[in-house]
């Protein structure tokens, strides 16, 4: 279905503005120090950031960064809680805490916070779900699975995000106020930067839980490793990044620099087409942007199709186009004979139909089932058509690759 839900009053979804979330960060020890607002300057930091677009303000007393000297409990809720109550009342913004601990977010959601941002998705502290269940808020949950952040690749980012969801449908929460955040940064010392770029690659596979997405990315390590550049000279390579996670479906970006962020995302915005989507008495029809066969699993479970009905036909739900060239025409016309036969189909130039050319290129569209089902067939043929399955399905899998798709650069 379409985004459209109501955060403290603030419209999100895919039909609204993009809306900012301005870091107001209380934390000495962030891996960025130009972000620390002294608490003497917070109600200045806190109106100038609203004033350059913010619609939300993140207040965090603890630095995330894996890196950040160790913090009590008690100095985070020392910061948090006059911060709390020096912005509730005094300035025109939905607020957000920042924080893993279940006692601290409730005392600041009772003086006046409205969301729980929890970068650990509720799994530092198991209380942190009741404590959102209780105030009926809305919840920032990042992807993570026992440590914030230890998502390697959007399969993991996916399937804990599901998990989530799943942790919050059974406490009973209104699951369309939780908010994804699918873990953008360096959390763990193993996440390599080739894991953010698949994350920026495939964002838009987020769209297929229906449900609110913020894009934390500002100046984050990948840009930093990308660039070579510390965190004060990121700026450049974070707008970069939020363009692109506007344009790939994000709802919300998290930022430390609002004004600049807020005219890269106007103009991502602006570029980024409508989901196509009709409406008619209770009737919907909504184009599905599926790219990967396990979010058409998710798709279908959604809809009450059993576990088993599911995995039969979750490789009919993908669509390729391969390109193959410089074949001969034998070939290229038992290729499309086969996948013909497998409800797929190909195409070639006319003179290879008449075997007026020795030599063709071919398309061949098939679900990943009828081309996996086409390369099966073709590895027991004559001529060059084993070299051809081989290639195929090689092409295919380096789709799915990680470690092929994104390592080739010079980070």
């Amino acid at each position: 279905m379409v985004v459209d839900v109501d955060i403290c009053g603030l419209k999100v979804g895919d039909n609204h503005p993009v809306r900012l979330m301005g870091v107001l960060n209380l934390s000495h020890e962030s891996f960025y120090k130009g972000s620390v607002v002294r608490e003497d300057s917070l109600i200045d930091a806190a109106s100038a950031m609203l004033e350059e677009g913010a619609n939300v303000l993140d207040i965090g007393g603890r630095s995330t960064w894996p890196l950040a000297e160790p913090l009590s409990k008690e100095l985070e809720r020392k910061r948090l809680l006059p911060a709390i109550d020096a912005l509730a009342g005094n300035v025109d913004a939905v607020l957000s805490v920042d924080t893993v601990f279940a006692d601290i977010a409730d005392q600041c959601l009772d003086r006046g916070a409205g969301i729980v941002n929890d970068v650990s998705g509720f799994m530092t502290d198991e209380n942190m779900v009741d404590v959102v269940a209780d105030h009926e808020c809305p919840a920032v949950v990042m992807a993570s699975r026992q440590v914030p952040g230890d998502v390697l690749g959007m399969d993991e980012v996916m399937d804990s995000l599901e998990a989530i969801i799943e942790l919050c449908e059974g406490k009973g929460i209104d699951t369309d106020q939780l908010i994804l955040d699918p873990a953008i940064g360096k959390w763990v010392p193993e996440k390599d930067p080739i894991y953010d770029f698949e994350t920026f690659d495939r964002f838009e596979r987020l769209q297929t839980f229906g449900k609110p997405v913020l894009a934390a990315l500002s100046r984050k390590s990948f840009i930093g490793e990308v660039l070579n550049k510390p965190a004060a000279e990121r700026l450049y390579g974070s707008l970069a990044a939020t363009a692109i996670a506007v344009h790939k479906g994000a709802h919300i970006i998290r930022t430390h620099d609002v004004a600049a962020t807020t005219d890269a995302v106007r103009i991502a915005e602006a570029i980024r087409g409508r989901i196509p989507c009709q409406k008619a008495d209770e009737r919907q029809v909504r184009m599905l942007e599926i790219t990967d066969p396990d979010d058409s699993v998710r798709v279908m479970k959604s809809l009450g199709v059993t576990s088993t009905g599911a995995q039969v036909m979750k490789n009919k739900s993908v669509m390729f186009n391969l390109l193959v060239c410089n074949i001969t025409t034998t070939e290229a016309l038992i290729i499309k004979q086969e996948i013909l036969a497998r409800g797929g189909d190909a195409c070639l130039e006319r003179n290879a139909v008449s075997h007026e050319t020795e030599y063709t290129d071919l398309v061949v569209m098939g679900t990943l089932l009828q081309l996996k089902k086409l390369v099966a067939k073709l590895q027991d043929q004559a001529r060059g058509l084993p070299q051809i399955a081989t290639m195929l399905d090689t092409v295919l899998d380096e789709y799915y690759d990680v470690e092929y798709r994104y390592s080739f650069r010079n980070v």
